[in-house]
């Protein structure tokens, strides 16, 4: 395994996942606006928000370590016209930066639903383009045939994909599964776009607002219809990535004696268990998510441990898949 460049593992697959998670959420609440109210939308949607935050944030600081000098951060933006290492760091401090003005606006509902919609556009803009500025470090190296390929482009957009999707879903679950819990009684509190700022943010974090039968009914609804779609779209992703593998393997062992060695890697073990734990995380587990997705708010706790062990499965798969992406590069030339 690429010990040495464990810091860009980290940071390339969180980043890309929380950027297909904020897609991902994008197209719930576009999709549910068209049946539901904004209410509901925004009861199921909005506590998803809180977990992007921190992963990205998370992501930037463990890539500053393969700097070794965080100094030198300042250094690579410099060269914006021409790097695209400072695009990458550009549109990654940009995406964060308006995901959380996004929350923040979206949490406390300040200015009007359509500021804050095209607030969401510009911020996916820039994750679209934090991913494709994350491609092209490694695709416009010609040296590197086995990074210099199409399947670049899938693997990175695939895990932006496919982790986003089940991170989503399963922040739904969670969030249902804790509010289930919640005895809300007489503490319950009602917060409108009336209340007070503060009010509105101990409202979020506490989440003891009052739904009444209806609400409850749709947001429940709403919450089998997203799920089933992250676990659908998640599917169909992991079938791209297992079926793209072995055209791009095939072609790699078509370039010759560098091609070959590339090529190597992913018949030995550590590649099989990463296409393993896709395999488990995606279909199987995801095949039964979609099945208990099917109860509402019935089942819960099961479909919960299913989309969380679907989400841990696949997300360590994907890690060791960056590893591997790294452990393939072989240099022609000088």
């Amino acid at each position: 395994m690429a010990v040495g460049e464990l810091p860009m593992i980290l940071f390339t697959v969180v980043s890309q996942m929380c950027v297909g998670a904020f897609v991902v959420l994008g197209l719930v609440q576009t999709v549910g606006g068209v049946r539901y109210s904004s209410r509901v939308v925004d009861r199921l949607a909005d506590p998803a928000l809180f977990a992007l935050g921190p992963a990205m944030v998370a992501g930037l600081v463990a890539s500053m370590f393969h700097m070794h000098d965080v100094g030198n951060t300042l250094n690579v933006v410099r060269h914006w016209q021409s790097s695209w290492l400072s695009r990458e760091i550009i549109f990654g401090v940009g995406f964060a930066g308006l995901g959380f003005l996004f929350f923040l606006l979206q949490v406390l509902k300040i200015g009007s639903p359509v500021l804050r919609r095209v607030l969401a556009v510009v911020t996916a803009l820039f994750g679209v383009g934090l991913v494709v500025s994350q491609v092209m470090i490694y695709y416009s190296l010609v040296t590197v045939p086995a990074w210099n390929s199409w399947a670049t482009w899938v693997q990175f957009f695939g895990t932006a994909l496919l982790l986003g999707a089940l991170a989503v879903g399963t922040a739904f679950v969670l969030v249902m599964g804790r509010r289930q819990k919640r005895v809300v009684g007489s503490q319950g509190v009602a917060v409108g776009e009336g209340g007070s700022y503060g009010q509105r943010l101990r409202a979020f974090f506490a989440d003891r607002e009052v739904d009444d039968p209806q609400t409850a009914g749709q947001v429940a609804e709403l919450l089998v219809g997203s799920v089933r779609g992250c676990v659908v779209g998640a599917v169909l992703v992991a079938g791209v990535l297992l079926v793209s593998m072995p055209v791009y393997v095939s072609g790699l062992a078509g370039l010759g004696e560098v091609g070959l060695v590339s090529a190597a890697h992913y018949g030995a073990g550590f590649a099989v268990m990463r296409f393993g734990l896709l395999v488990l995380g995606a279909f199987l587990l995801g095949v039964m998510a979609f099945y208990y997705a099917g109860f509402g708010t019935k089942k819960l706790p099961v479909l919960g441990f299913l989309m969380v062990s679907s989400f841990v499965l696949v997300f360590i798969g994907e890690l060791m898949g960056r590893a591997l992406f790294y452990e393939v590069m072989v240099r022609v030339g000088v």
